[in-house]
């Protein structure tokens, strides 16, 4: 009887060996994490999407890219910051114009870039 139990547990043991060494070889190693990507690379990438606006392009175009910044502003001239990153700004002037009765210019998105700065970095501007 002794060694009935004694063969089982090693026929067991054989087994669990068997099947864990199966399970190991079968396993797929972990899918690497694709690499980040690096600050150069990122800002290549950002600098290239900056340049699709340029003078002739409309607000409406800008807008898609950049964003309003705080700080003063008029119609025909504002600060707008990168959608990526609050810190990369463009000043902008537009060829704004009358959108009312009284003739006051307003934001419009149909309104035509004359000027467009490099972009630059600099602190938000809260207010």
């Amino acid at each position: 009887m002794e060694r009935l139990i004694m063969k089982k547990l090693i026929l067991a043991f054989c087994v669990t060996i068997a099947f864990g060494t199966v399970c190991v070889l079968s396993a797929k190693e972990p899918e690497k994490e694709q690499e980040p990507i690096s600050h150069t690379q990122w800002i290549a990438s950002v600098l290239k999407e900056i340049e699709t606006i340029k003078v002739g392009a409309t607000r409406e175009k800008l807008l898609e890219v950049f964003t309003t910044e705080g700080g003063i502003s008029t119609p025909t001239r504002r600060t707008y910051v990168y959608r990526g990153c609050s810190y990369i700004k463009v000043d902008a002037e537009f060829e704004a114009t009358p959108q009312n009765l009284r003739g006051r210019l307003q934001e419009n998105p149909k309104d035509k870039i004359v000027k467009i700065s490099r972009p630059y970095l600099q602190w938000s501007i809260c207010d």
